[in-house]
């Protein structure tokens, strides 16, 4: 797992790369935190273009940070999954917590 991060106009952007699942969950779960925590942000837009595979370990990490997110106010956004991630996104109703975005 890579993860790649920037802040514009009090947006942070972060691209996920690689597969979030059991063997990444914890680096991807302490990235992320340190990321939200050390940015001036007033939203989040995960990017999912390079997220080869996710399995529900993954669905908890994301899940786990927008419940972080939310007692900030802060909104946290997904573009670009993949057909296979798409897919667990509807299943599980995640579009609902994470909006999907352009």
């Amino acid at each position: 797992m890579q993860i790649k991060s920037r802040v514009h106009d009090n947006t942070l952007f972060v691209l996920l790369c690689g597969e979030l699942d059991e063997h990444t969950a914890n680096y991807t779960k302490i990235t992320l935190d340190d990321l939200f925590s050390n940015a001036n942000i007033d939203k989040v837009v995960i990017d999912l273009s390079e997220l080869e595979f996710m399995d529900s370990t993954g669905i908890g990490v994301l899940i786990g940070r927008y419940k972080k997110m939310k007692t900030k106010n802060i909104p946290i956004f997904i573009c670009n999954p993949s057909s296979h991630v798409e897919k667990i996104f509807k299943m599980t109703g995640l579009y609902d917590l994470m909006p999907k975005i352009v």
